[in-house]
């Protein structure tokens, strides 16, 4: 699980400075950030304020589903469904520094 929890963080990282990099525009920027709240509030409900990093790795397995459907119901924004996986890889590498196990 190590390999794969080493994978996973590092595509979170990379959505995380791709959406930082997006951010940079204003309009973009309130845009972003209405999707990473969105995905982040969801994330909140589905696994809970006590996770371990395994737990956040498991969840995002059927991220890509649940992620798509929050979004286009409560934040579905001109382009979207371009920038989803980069808010998806953010709102989990910003969660990430919650678990129990979290290190930098």
């Amino acid at each position: 699980m190590a390999l794969v929890l080493d994978v996973v963080r590092s595509e979170w990282e990379d959505g995380y400075r791709r959406f930082r990099d997006l951010s940079r525009d204003r309009v973009a920027q309130d845009r972003l950030s209405l999707q990473l709240e969105v995905v982040t509030d969801e994330l909140r409900k589905r696994i809970g304020q006590t996770f371990t990093l395994e737990d956040l790795a498991n969840t995002y397995q059927s991220a890509d589903e649940w992620v798509r459907a929050a979004v286009s119901e409560r934040a579905p924004i001109p382009g979207w469904p371009r920038t989803l996986a980069i808010v998806q890889d953010a709102a989990f590498h910003l969660y990430q520094r919650g678990a129990v196990d979290y290190t930098p």
